[in-house]
C-alpha cells in the first residue's frame, strides 16, 4: 500500500478538505499530474477540472471541481505535502444539478457574445461540475 501524505485543498473562503492521501491527481493547464508520496517538488497552475483525492482510512475517493489556482507539493524528510490553493472549489456532494445546467445554458448563450470574454471559462466550469455528477 502506497505511504499516506497530507494534502490541503484551500480556497480564500475556506478549508474544503484536509487529510492523509495516497494519490492526488489534479489537471493543471499542461495536462494532468499525480502525485504520490516521495513525489519532487513541484508547482503547477491548475485548469479549470475536476481534482481526485485518494484519502486513507477507507474513505470514499474525495471529488471536486476546481476553478483554476495552484498546486504545490513538497517532500521533506520522506513525506510528502500537498497544497492545492484554488481561486474556487466545491466538492461533489455540494454542487447543485439544477444550477451547474442553469448555469452551462446561460454561458452557451452568452458565447455567442463576441464582447463576452467570461463566457468560454464559465461554460468550462458548469461543464466540470456536471462532469464530476455524471461519474458519481
Amino acid at each position: 500500500m502506497p505511504e499516506p501524505f497530507e494534502v490541503f485543498l484551500v480556497t480564500p473562503e475556506r478549508e474544503v478538505w484536509s487529510g492523509e492521501a495516497t494519490i492526488v491527481i489534479a489537471r493543471g493547464t499542461e495536462g494532468e499530474l499525480g502525485i504520490m508520496n516521495g513525489h519532487v517538488p513541484v508547482l503547477i497552475q491548475l485548469a479549470i477540472g475536476p481534482l481526485f483525492i485518494e484519502p486513507t482510512g477507507g474513505e470514499e475517493r474525495i471529488a471536486a471541481a476546481v476553478d483554476g489556482g495552484f498546486l504545490h507539493a513538497v517532500t521533506s524528510e520522506g513525506r510528502t505535502r500537498v497544497d492545492v490553493l484554488a481561486e474556487f472549489a466545491e466538492l461533489a456532494p455540494e454542487i447543485d444539478l439544477e444550477k451547474a445546467r442553469s448555469q452551462r445554458e446561460d454561458a452557451q448563450r452568452r458565447l455567442q457574445d463576441p464582447d463576452d470574454a467570461e463566457a468560454a471559462a464559465d461554460l468550462l466550469k458548469a461543464e466540470s461540475r456536471l462532469a464530476l455528477l455524471e461519474r458519481a
